[in-house]
């Protein structure tokens, strides 16, 4: 028989500004730099404590963290919490109006004749402590939680997959934005439209609302304005509404994007804020409480297949870095954060997942197709699986098998071979618990 859920299960939640100085790199100086603020960023999460035993999830409006920088964060976070790293999760939202963090990529562009802006070292360390003082402080403020509830709902007009198949048989790529009627007019294609969420509760009183949702959460960018963006700016709503701590992660959004229903207009940004935030207030309105169960923490490791074609070998990526006349983009993305990639191989990325009787969080790394999370809610069978995206982002795209021979964007951006989705497919296995039969 297993043990029901501990009583003296108990929360705290935490947030902290990490917006970036004016000046400092955007999308790891892909854009242009922060020239102005239009709403903060933040580090949200909670403290989870029953058993003995803590754990940390937090969500952070950055693009991406990746390699040692999530791994950094991570372990600041467990010493503040008294714990283990491998009992935190760190997930960023991806949004692009915000810092990619790649501290061992820029530590190799600093060692050449002529760096470049990745990450804006100081303020990541500033941020990471920040955060981790707020977890210590949420330590102190604990609080028992005795009940659980789950809904969700459909978010209109939003989600929409980037990868369009073309009459010719080739992908046509359907980015975040787009004002070709073509492409708007395309299907939607494969997404999820549920968003979910998880209420932990006092007696009635919700203590904290965990929202997730596929989909890549930028309207516009490249103007070097900070904003949460869409999935901010309706999370931050809803707090406010509710006077409940609203924390929302993005999940397997690497093929997903709103370009089907965003025109790149403050219009659009506005529209699709509105309809995020109606899918948060209809998946709050149909939760429903859960039975309590035995809270379990899974980890496991994860080594993917690295790349041996042609611009992604090791030769490749030190050519690039050294290349004073290739363009920025280059010399950052296919040689400082590839070689940093490369790098790091022995070192496999570690997955977590967070079960609390039928209710069960993943969490993954990278820019994972949709079809995992989908193949995660499928092995869970009557589960209420919720999936977050977007922890160690050093791999770049999590890609199909099929999606390398079919073209588009999102292998041309991907560190990892091929076959590194059945290697995914069997972590997601060991972090989902079987379905009942």
């Amino acid at each position: 028989m297993q043990p029901a859920v501990a009583a003296d299960a108990r929360i705290a939640t935490f947030r902290v500004d990490v917006t970036p100085p004016l000046g400092s790199p955007l999308v790891g100086g892909w854009v242009n730099p922060l020239v102005a603020i239009d709403d903060p960023l933040w580090a949200k999460g909670i403290v989870l404590e029953a058993n003995g035993q803590r754990y940390v999830l937090c969500a952070v409006d950055y693009c991406e963290l990746r390699n040692s920088s999530h791994t950094f964060f991570r372990e600041q976070l467990a010493a503040a919490a008294g714990t283990d790293a491998s009992h935190v999760a760190v997930q960023a939202l991806h949004q692009h109006t915000a810092p990619m963090i790649d501290e061992p990529a820029q530590a190799l562009l600093d060692a050449t004749a002529q760096s470049l802006p990745v990450t804006d070292v100081p303020h990541f360390r500033k941020a990471v402590a920040e955060t981790a003082a707020a977890v210590r402080q949420a330590v102190e403020h604990l609080e028992p939680f005795d009940g659980l509830a789950v809904g969700a709902a459909e978010v209109e007009r939003f989600a929409s997959s980037r990868r369009v198949m073309g009459a010719d048989g080739k992908i046509e790529v359907r980015y975040s934005s787009t004002k070709d009627p073509n492409l708007q007019a395309a299907p939607e294609g494969l997404v999820d439209r549920k968003l979910r969420t998880i209420t932990f509760l006092s007696g009635q009183r919700p203590l904290v609302r965990l929202h997730y949702y596929a989909t890549h959460p930028q309207s516009y960018y490249s103007d070097g304005r900070a904003t949460s963006d869409t999935v901010g700016l309706a999370r931050e709503r809803l707090e406010k509404e509710e006077g409940v701590p609203q924390i929302y992660f993005t999940g397997c959004a690497g093929d997903i994007t709103a370009g089907k229903y965003n025109d790149g207009s403050p219009q659009a940004r506005r529209d699709l804020t509105d309809r995020l935030a109606a899918g948060m207030r209809a998946s709050i309105a149909a939760s429903r409480p859960v039975t309590l169960g035995p809270i379990q923490w899974r980890v496991t490791p994860l080594s993917l297949a690295p790349r041996f074609d042609d611009p992604y070998t090791l030769a490749d990526a030190r050519a690039e870095l050294e290349n004073l006349k290739a363009s920025p983009t280059q010399r950052i993305i296919k040689g400082a954060m590839l070689l940093a990639w490369i790098n790091r191989q022995e070192t496999p990325i570690e997955l977590s997942s967070l079960s609390i009787g039928p209710v069960t969080i993943v969490h993954l790394p990278g820019e994972p197709f949709v079809t995992y999370q989908l193949l995660a809610q499928k092995l869970g069978g009557d589960r209420f699986v919720a999936v977050a995206g977007y922890g160690d982002c050093g791999c770049g795209y999590l890609c199909t098998e099929a999606a390398y021979a079919e073209g588009g964007y999102e292998p041309t951006a991907s560190f990892v071979g091929p076959r590194s989705q059945y290697a995914l497919e069997d972590a997601i296995g060991r972090l989902v618990p079987p379905a009942e039969k």
